[in-house]
């Protein structure tokens, strides 16, 4: 059975972090495991705190997975700080990680950042670099790439500065751009681009979407799919996921998906 471990937040609502982390990584048939870098007490509506684990404990973390039950595949999320990127940089390098997700999470759903300004640096510089794959919303793009978005064609553009900052794939992510009927996510490996099409979904089930589809491009690229064919799974996966959860009625706020598409899992 393949493989992957998540290094990421702990979201109390259990609709983001390594919590959807983990519900997407079983129901596309991979074994997860976890790192936790930080516990949030949040739900639907927000983030009313944050408790960033030390980086020593993080590290810890990854060595005994690693040591014990090795990985096909790594997915970062929420990193929190400087000090725990420079950790997972590092373990990154020691442990030779060919299939890198890197979902740059910066701000919650509600708003919230999840990850100190100062960190930016350190996330562009010690992570991005090792990156197969790295996922930024329309935001976080904007953020890396030092641009603002408001079409394709600037997706385009911020996905060709984010490439120069050393993944080997970007996927901006279209959910975000303003007006559009359809999400559009651009993929680019530094010659060409993929469009990657599907119709917006109006619900405000959405708390995770970007924890759940960047663990199930991890989740495919450790099952040995290549970087199109991983994201094309993933985007049809998250578009179910999203269709499902619309008449899920959880919270007051951005409720979550539904992972498991009202099935049961079923026994690998």
């Amino acid at each position: 059975m393949k493989k992957v471990l998540t290094i990421a937040g702990s979201d109390s609502g259990g609709g983001a972090g390594i919590q959807a982390d983990l519900k997407a990584f079983a129901a596309r048939g991979v074994y997860g495991m976890s790192a936790i870098t930080a516990l949030t007490a949040q739900n639907t509506v927000g983030v009313f705190g944050v408790f960033p684990v030390a980086p020593e404990f993080v590290a810890q973390q990854i060595d005994v997975v690693m040591e014990d039950l090795g990985a096909d595949a790594w997915k970062t999320g929420m990193l929190a700080n400087a000090a725990i990127i420079q950790v997972v940089a590092e373990r990154a390098r020691r442990y030779r990680i060919e299939r890198l997700v890197v979902d740059p999470v910066m701000v919650a759903k509600s708003g919230d950042p999840l990850l100190e300004p100062e960190a930016r640096t350190a996330l562009i510089e010690q992570l991005l670099p090792f990156a197969y794959l790295v996922t930024p919303n329309r935001h976080e793009a904007q953020v890396l790439a030092d641009m603002k978005i408001h079409t394709l064609e600037d997706a385009r553009k911020a996905a060709q500065r984010i490439h120069a900052l050393g993944p080997r794939y970007v996927l901006v992510k279209g959910g975000h751009l303003p007006g559009a009927l359809e999400a559009v996510d651009i993929l680019y490996d530094g010659q060409r681009f993929e469009e990657f099409r599907a119709p917006r979904i109006e619900t405000s089930n959405t708390h995770g979407t970007g924890c759940t589809l960047a663990s199930a491009i991890a989740a495919e690229l450790a099952k040995g799919a290549d970087a199109i064919q991983a994201v094309g799974e993933a985007k049809r996966y998250l578009t179910a996921a999203l269709r499902s959860g619309a008449s899920l009625r959880l919270g007051r706020g951005h409720g979550p998906l539904n992972h498991f598409l009202g099935q049961t899992v079923a026994a690998v």
